[in-house]
């Protein structure tokens, strides 16, 4: 039986170092506490969209975002009261229904939006909160941000709407000292300064991510939204201490012996120096164990970073390790869709033994159980 593992104390552990980075921030004019918005899309980053939307409550997170209609629903009828943050800017009357009948605030990010907001509000007895996006070169939802006299326009016509925030969100925040993101940053801070003088006064602006929080916190404002950084499997630099949150627990299903030159697995690529002691577990790439995501890179500096990644991906590959018995061991052979081996030679190991395997929850089967300890 497969389980991934979620340590409640290193996640805690992790939900308290960011808290305290936040507790640095200078409380605004109206003594009002800096705000962290807990990201819970993707299935709660892969620790189970609801146990972890909850444990994040627990510990102090007291506004969550989704990124999905679906997702907004399921924290809802599981009995989450909490504020939650619909990120994606629709248009589709129907999905801005049924996030206002559920209590969700929306995000707005164009004209669109805009004009489906205002017709709702018409026929449903219900305040409306949103946030509005603006797109500072990210080129996904937001209104463009040099186009002031459209978002000035649209904001002044949601007049009836609560308009509790404006965001945007940085393409490259993973680097410190990068151009772009401070360029995006001075387009989100002139936006800002634009609405002020025009008479729009909204009380509360993110733009960090987790990487941002991390590398820029000159640019942490009065609130950020953390998905990543929570788990401690941040795209940035981890200097403050966070733990990776996140272990596959199977069994030892099979172990046999096998003799010197024999192969093990796929393409023939691994053949035994010796005779073999080999224990097989019911894991492989299905369950997200030495799975990474694709990205696709155009700027030849991001293309040397993705090699230089590459490489040292490649050499953490070609000795790939799972713990059992609380001593590493290596696997052997190419990782299978379900299944893979493992070198036990000279060990006492048997079956049905326990064995752990670090992977990124979020790449973890949603059907494997979650189980917090």
């Amino acid at each position: 039986m497969k389980s991934l593992i979620i340590d409640k104390n290193d996640l805690r552990h992790n939900i308290k170092v960011i808290k305290d980075l936040a507790k640095l921030e200078i409380l605004d004019d109206n003594g009002k506490k800096y705000k962290l918005i807990g990201v819970v899309k993707g299935n709660g980053y892969g620790l189970g969209l609801v146990e972890y939307s909850k444990f994040l409550i627990d510990n102090g997170i007291e506004t969550l975002a989704v990124a999905t209609v679906d997702e907004a629903i399921i924290l809802r009828k599981s009995g989450i009261k909490e504020d939650i943050l619909m990120l994606s800017s629709t248009s589709i009357e129907e999905d801005i229904k049924t996030l206002v009948e559920n209590d969700i605030i929306i995000t707005i990010g164009s004209i669109d939006a805009t004009n489906a907001v205002l017709k709702i509000s018409k026929d449903i007895d219900k305040k409306i909160r949103a946030h509005i996006k603006i797109d500072t070169g990210f080129g996904r939802y937001g209104f463009l941000y040099n186009d002031i006299k459209t978002i000035v326009q649209s904001i002044k016509k949601l007049s009836d709407i609560s308009i509790e925030g404006i965001y945007s969100h940085f393409s490259l925040a993973y680097y410190k000292n990068d151009k772009w993101t401070i360029e995006q940053f001075n387009r989100f801070i002139n936006v800002i300064e634009s609405l002020k003088l025009n008479n729009i006064d909204i009380k509360t602006f993110h733009i960090c991510n987790s990487p941002a929080f991390l590398n820029y916190p000159e640019m942490h404002l009065n609130c950020a939204r953390i998905g990543s950084a929570f788990l401690g499997r941040v795209d940035a630099e981890n200097n403050i201490g966070l733990k990776k949150i996140g272990q596959l627990k199977t069994n030892i299903t099979e172990i046999k012996t096998v003799p010197k030159g024999y192969n093990i697995g796929y393409l023939n690529s691994y053949k035994t120096k010796k005779e073999t002691k080999v224990a097989i577990i019911q894991v492989g790439y299905m369950d997200g164990f030495n799975i990474t995501m694709n990205t696709d890179m155009f700027r030849f500096v991001d293309k040397l970073r993705g090699l230089s990644h590459s490489i040292k991906s490649f050499l953490k590959k070609a000795c790939l390790k799972v713990t059992i018995n609380d001593k590493k061991y290596d696997v052997i052979g190419k990782v299978g869709m379900y299944h893979m081996a493992i070198d036990i030679t000279g060990s006492n190991i048997k079956v049905s033994d326990i064995v752990y395997l670090d992977v990124n929850p979020l790449h973890v089967d949603g059907k494997i159980r979650r189980e917090y300890v």
